[in-house]
């Protein structure tokens, strides 16, 4: 990164104007193929649009991300020949990254329907506070208290 310039931002998602959204097709995106990552995105919202008639798409996506995020996690660092695992806060641009990540993550994983399927199926199971990711998210926080006692080791 340049001194000046800072960094580019990702812009905004064309269908429903929201960076995040534009965030999440970058992070599904495989090969370069940013046109396959936005027919899945957008098809998977389709998809919440039409079994979720209470709730737009978008407001689903955004409740699954804000329960997948984790809050803490551990990190290792190394103290007197013994590697402690810190609990630390996440900032939150890795707090995306990682919902990112976990959601494409369990939702490839699903049984063998299209991605967009499996993505949507994902995201309204994270947005109902169950499904795989958020188990991964319980189990980071889970990891974070259990080592709550090495917090004073903090950098």
């Amino acid at each position: 990164m340049s001194k000046k310039g800072g960094y580019k931002r990702t812009g905004v998602d064309v269908r429903y104007g929201d960076e995040s959204v534009a965030r999440f097709i970058n992070a599904v995106m495989l090969d370069g193929k940013k046109d396959v990552a936005t027919k899945i995105v957008y098809d998977a919202f389709a998809i919440i649009g039409e079994k979720m008639t209470e709730e737009t798409p978008l407001e689903v996506y955004h409740r699954a991300m804000s329960n997948i995020a984790p809050v803490v996690e551990v990190r290792s660092k190394r103290v007197g020949g013994a590697t402690y695992q810190i609990p630390m806060e996440v900032k939150p641009s890795r707090r995306g990254a990682l919902a990112f990540r976990w959601l494409k993550q369990y939702a490839t994983k699903r049984g063998g329907r299209s991605m967009a399927e499996k993505l949507a199926a994902e995201l309204m199971d994270a947005a109902g506070e169950q499904g795989a990711s958020v188990k991964k998210r319980d189990e980071v926080h889970r990891m974070a208290d259990a080592n709550k006692a090495f917090a004073h080791f903090r950098f």
